[in-house]
């Protein structure tokens, strides 16, 4: 059977499909009713003949009279020819009377004398046995026939009427299902011509579920989701571009101005070494940037894990992000107080976390800015403060908005990209940057969880 099943040609469309399965129930439910009707049809015609042995019967019944010593008399009538056509009575299993038949139809009747309400078929007639009886003994038989070439016939005419009438009928139901699958899968091509059109033109419309039947509108409802998930995706591959941009700007800015500067004019031996060792310096920032944010940062991954690698001494990045501050006017002096702490953040994410936090506190600070780090209960928080003019209270949040700053006529001419990018590094690694509150300037916490301290072996 799977092998057939295998060789049936299937429609190629859901229309097809849907048509086929109609046409077979239909098929079914119609040559089952084809059936019964014939049955019953059959039956009724049987009835009907055996009803007319039955009455005919009787009727010679009427006209025969028995004897006291068992001798049947049959009354003749003028014009009871008709009714003797087609009809035998024996006295005992002797025929005493039979009419003109073929033998094969005479050798039926004989073969009926003596029973009583028995029917026979032979060829295309149908016979009936009924019993003479007197004193409650059966004396003698009449036996009845008809021919039955009529009902046959009928019985002909109604089963090729009734498969012509169920062919009519499976193909009416073919070409109807066909029309009301195409009109009930019209909504389906039109979403399905509406998202192709969209795909081209990438617009922001969704299908939505007004005035559309349940089932498409549950399907609407989904493709919206399944939409709204892609553009968010499309949205975190664009941040992540442009933070990569962000994050790579001052080191490729330091390698170019190096290049720039050693093809100049000619350098002593130890100028080179120096600009060499800067770009080496900042190619090797530019790497860890690029895996900071390509890789420790994807979804799923964890930031740490809980590995080694996942843990670092904060007054040890602190110091290290505060050696990248050059000396000097214009930029502001800057302190690390504050003891240890060991947050669950590899070093590379911590320094992703603080550098662009320590960038903008260098930028707006008077004269100093102040790097700390203490120990809570349950995580390590770590601190950068200036003494500028401060955030005001209704930025506190807008401000780690993709794109939104405090001030855009600062003169500053940053894409806005630094904040959001240290506080989804932070929320990464199970923490978050906040704008604490201050009376001078601006201070931003890095709440992070503390590693568990180490086993002494």
């Amino acid at each position: 059977m799977p092998t057939l099943r295998r060789r049936l040609p299937r429609p190629s469309t859901l229309r097809g499909r849907l048509a086929l399965l109609a046409l077979l129930l239909s098929a079914i439910w119609i040559a089952g009713l084809t059936l019964a009707f014939n049955l019953i049809l059959h039956h009724l015609l049987q009835d009907q003949a055996d009803q007319q042995l039955r009455t005919r019967a009787a009727a010679i019944a009427a006209t025969v009279s028995a004897a006291p010593d068992g001798t049947l008399t049959v009354q003749e009538a003028a014009g009871d020819s008709v009714l003797d056509s087609g009809v035998w009575i024996y006295q005992g299993t002797e025929n005493i009377e039979q009419p003109s038949a073929d033998g094969s139809l005479t050798a039926s009747a004989d073969a009926l004398a003596g029973q009583d309400q028995r029917y026979a078929d032979s060829g295309g007639s149908r016979l009936y046995a009924d019993a003479v009886r007197t004193d409650g003994r059966q004396i003698g038989t009449i036996v009845t026939q008809v021919s039955t070439d009529a009902y046959t016939y009928t019985a002909g005419i109604a089963l090729v009427g009734s498969v012509a009438l169920g062919m009519l009928l499976l193909g009416c139901v073919y070409l109807a299902t066909l029309l009301a699958v195409r009109r009930a899968m019209r909504p389906v091509s039109e979403m399905s011509a509406d998202a192709a059109r969209r795909s081209a033109v990438g617009t922001a419309e969704r299908f939505g579920s007004a005035d559309r039947p349940a089932e498409l509108a549950e399907l609407g409802t989904n493709l919206d989701a399944l939409l709204d998930r892609i553009t968010a995706l499309l949205h975190d591959e664009r941040r992540l571009t442009a933070e990569l941009s962000h994050e790579l700007r001052n080191p490729l800015a330091r390698m170019c101005a190096e290049v720039e500067w050693l093809r100049s004019r000619p350098r002593s031996a130890e100028q080179q070494h120096d600009s060499h060792a800067a770009i080496a310096e900042a190619a090797e920032r530019m790497r860890v940037i690029c895996q900071t944010l390509l890789t420790d940062t994807r979804p799923g991954l964890g930031i740490g894990g809980g590995s080694g690698v996942g843990r670092c001494q904060a007054a040890e990045v602190l110091r290290t992000v505060a050696r990248r501050v050059p000396p000097g006017p214009p930029t502001p002096t800057v302190t690390v107080i504050g003891g240890g702490g060991t947050p669950v953040v590899p070093p590379a994410v911590l320094e992703r976390i603080l550098s662009p936090l320590l960038d903008n506190a260098c930028r707006y600070a008077v004269e100093q800015v102040t790097l700390a780090c203490h120990e809570t209960a349950d995580g390590v928080v770590l601190s950068v403060a200036d003494d500028g003019p401060g955030v005001p209270a209704d930025l506190a949040e807008e401000i780690f908005r993709a794109g939104s700053r405090a001030d855009p006529a600062d003169g500053h001419s940053g894409p806005g990209l630094g904040l959001p990018l240290a506080r989804r590094l932070a929320r990464g690694a199970g923490g978050d940057v906040v704008l604490a509150r201050t009376p001078i300037g601006a201070r931003f916490e890095v709440r992070l969880p503390r590693a568990a301290a180490m086993p002494v072996s």
